[in-house]
């Protein structure tokens, strides 16, 4: 039987990774994401399928699930990101808007439309949040609010299938130098290498490494959660620099 797994956001970083570590465990993936000429390159390379996906867009989410087979194994929601980095004070509405749009409610959708198949395919939910849904920091209250919200949300989900085939999992990163920075700080390749200046951050692999762990455990066993940080990262804010971690 063919086992299928949907990876959104992955047009790059810890989406691409996955569905790259997905496809080496044998699963069909299903690469999700709006930068179609990068997916349809993935699946090439993986032996999958690229299906254009905007999780803020409720059609392009029924678009997605109806294009799905009944059963689905494996759900992935890596959609995200972060925008900005400011003050309460001098917040950008736009900014708090687009990460809950995609950070909470993009997950939301996906979960919800692609439910049905999960249940009938005895399926595995893994939320990819951060360590920010876990803690806060200074200027950051948008992105960990997002993210705090999307942790309520799993761990409310889990409650919500005690009893059902459905297993659900939360991958929470650290440091991981991919284009997340970039795009929180609109293509500044400085101020987005600067968070990772003097030591060394985990890699989108180190990620797909966990989400397929957690997805090869036996059916009996699930992992809740995975919090996972670069040796010189401590909490989100206090990192050791320039002691050769």
């Amino acid at each position: 039987m063919t086992r299928t797994a949907v990876v959104t956001g992955a047009s790059s970083g810890i989406g691409e990774a996955t569905a790259r570590a997905l496809a080496a465990q044998g699963y069909h993936v299903i690469a999700a994401a709006r930068r179609m000429d990068r997916l349809a390159k993935l699946a090439g390379e993986i032996g999958g399928t690229a299906a254009e996906l905007d999780v803020t867009s409720q059609a392009s989410v029924d678009a997605l699930a109806a294009a799905l087979p009944p059963e689905l194994q494996v759900l992935v929601n890596n959609a995200g990101g972060a925008l900005g980095l400011e003050p309460i004070e001098a917040a950008d509405e736009a900014h708090w808007v687009g990460m809950y749009a995609t950070n909470v409610l993009g997950l939301m959708r996906v979960t919800r439309a692609l439910l049905p198949a999960l249940k009938a395919g005895r399926g595995h939910i893994v939320n990819i949040t951060s360590i920010a849904g876990r803690e806060v920091y200074v200027n950051g209250a948008g992105y960990t609010a997002a993210k705090h919200a999307a942790v309520a949300v799993t761990k409310t989900l889990r409650l919500e299938l005690n009893g059902l085939p459905v297993r659900v999992t939360d991958v929470a990163p650290g440091l991981v130098e991919t284009e997340f920075g970039l795009v929180r700080f609109d293509g500044d390749a400085d101020r987005a290498a600067a968070a990772y200046k003097g030591m060394t951050p985990l890699v989108a692999e180190d990620i797909a490494e966990c989400v397929a762990w957690a997805v090869s455990r036996p059916w009996h066993v699930n992992i809740d959660e995975i919090v996972v940080r670069p040796v010189a990262q401590a909490t989100v804010s206090l990192v050791a620099r320039d002691k050769g971690l």
